[in-house]
């Protein structure tokens, strides 16, 4: 991130639908394509239990870390943009989906609107979210603590890092 004007943002991606390790590097492809924004770093690809809402299959996970600069607000406009275009249907929260990408945090920036709350409310209470993150920024830290710290105090049970590599996204 040689330019000071662009942010450093981390996204969580998730789907149990259909193919959802397809359809998130899809995703992944459209946010990279913007002239604004970058992809930096890509986790490997988690299979995680539910969470929330558990009759239903299990996810795919990985954290992606980006370099943007949009703002908070286009950035999400962005990433919902890909959703709508990979048929994203929200029926149910924490419910079956094709693909999810949810902002974790942008920059330093602490953000409280309507659609947008950053760092991510529940970033430090899922394991789904903690494991990738802690793969890709084991340093990532809000409040003075770090992702690395809080990964012990959350239940991993079930969650299975997959042989994909980091540039899975890209095939």
């Amino acid at each position: 991130m040689s330019n000071p004007s662009r942010e450093r943002v981390y996204l969580s991606l998730g789907g149990n639908l259909d193919d959802p390790a397809k359809t998130m590097a899809a995703a992944l492809r459209m946010v990279d394509a913007d002239p604004q924004t970058e992809v930096v770093s890509v986790s490997s690809l988690y299979r995680t239990p539910p969470w929330g809402k558990l009759d239903q299959p299990d996810f795919l996970n990985c954290a992606v870390e980006i370099s943007t600069s949009r703002s908070p607000r286009e950035l999400l406009e962005l990433c919902l943009e890909a959703e709508r275009k990979l048929k994203r249907v929200r029926q149910e929260r924490w419910g079956p989906r094709l693909v999810d990408i949810d902002i974790l945090a942008f920059g330093e920036r602490v953000i409280h609107e309507t659609g947008l709350e950053v760092p991510h409310p529940r970033l430090f209470e899922r394991a789904f979210v903690l494991v990738p993150l802690t793969e890709i920024a084991p340093d990532f830290a809000i409040g003075g603590e770090s992702a690395s710290e809080r990964l012990p105090l959350v239940d991993r049970a079930g969650i299975e890092k997959l042989p994909s590599g980091r540039e899975w996204w890209k095939a």
